[in-house]
């Protein structure tokens, strides 16, 4: 969007440069017709004036379409100005200008120890970029896919794999009520900091004074703000990444608490799978996530 309007508005410029230099040579050719040419009748004088107009503006729309094509390939639009792609995927215009999300080709060596991670197979690898990698490239159905295990391959957390403790039943019954302090915990820290978004802050003042949206209104936002790339209204396993890597080395019943929160395994969490596992009332799990982006959306316009 933003190189169209500068393309635009570089192509007005010029047109009225353009314009200006017709009516100045005009204005000139005039001039040069009234001091030096013999003279004529008022209607041999039209004639001339029209015959050097026509040339004028045959010559100004030959230079006008050659200074457009040069504007054209210095601000040449780039179709994947507006594209976003997903975690692995880089955008790529295909022969016809349009822009498609491809697979990453190539990650950068990561020299650094700390940039490790451990995935869902219990597998240390260098990079999380190369398991993004790894995941398109299955999910493409590109012929470098490791083996079908790895179509839903994520990080875990940051670090080389490591023995976790077992978690208990007693804690994972505890679970839930743990993660809903911590998630509304979260969501008051971020309003307190003033970085919480305008539209998730009415949420947050709202849950202060009521006891069930304190726990809804936090479980809400916390899954809107995890649905990503692409916003299809379930958040899936490596979506989750932002609440698992942290609490790991915390909470060691963090991994299999989010597992069971996908009843289906289909490698995808709803609203309602998210409400359940986390013990709240289904009825009360409103899907406000389009309206909060309409909202987020509005307020970007404003500014």
């Amino acid at each position: 969007m933003r190189a169209r309007t500068q393309l635009l508005l570089v192509t007005f410029c010029v047109g009225i440069l353009l314009v200006t230099d017709v009516s100045g040579e005009r204005k000139k050719k005039r001039h040069r017709h009234g001091e030096n040419a013999p003279t004529k009748t008022a209607v041999e004088n039209d004639e001339d004036l029209s015959s050097a107009d026509e040339e004028s503006n045959l010559s100004v729309e030959e230079e006008y379409k050659a200074n457009l094509q040069k504007i054209k390939e210095e601000f040449q639009y780039d179709p994947c100005m507006d594209k976003h792609c997903g975690a692995g995927r880089v955008c790529q215009p295909d022969k016809e200008g349009v822009a498609q999300c491809v697979c990453i080709e190539t990650c950068e060596t990561e020299p650094d120890p700390r940039r490790r991670v451990c995935i869902n197979l219990n597998e240390t690898w260098p990079s999380d970029c190369e398991v993004h990698q790894a995941r398109c490239f299955c999910n493409s159905g590109d012929s470098r896919c490791k083996g079908p295990e790895y179509k839903h391959v994520h990080v875990e957390y940051y670090g080389t794999c490591r023995d976790m403790p077992e978690c208990s039943e007693e804690d994972m019954s505890d679970f839930p009520r743990r993660m809903r302090d911590w998630l509304f915990n979260i969501m008051r820290d971020l309003a307190d900091r003033k970085e919480l978004p305008a539209h998730y802050l009415k949420m947050q003042r709202a849950a202060e004074t009521n006891l069930t949206l304190r726990w809804t209104n936090a479980a809400i936002w916390k899954w809107c703000d995890l649905d990503g790339s692409p916003h299809d209204r379930t958040v899936s396993r490596h979506e989750l990444f932002p609440i698992r890597a942290p609490l790991m080395a915390l909470e060691h019943c963090i991994a299999p608490f989010l597992d069971s929160c996908d009843r289906d395994n289909n490698h995808k969490i709803t609203l309602n799978e998210w409400g359940k596992c986390l013990e709240l009332d289904e009825a009360d799990m409103d899907d406000k996530c389009d309206q909060l982006a309409e909202i987020a959306a509005a307020g970007l316009e404003d500014e």
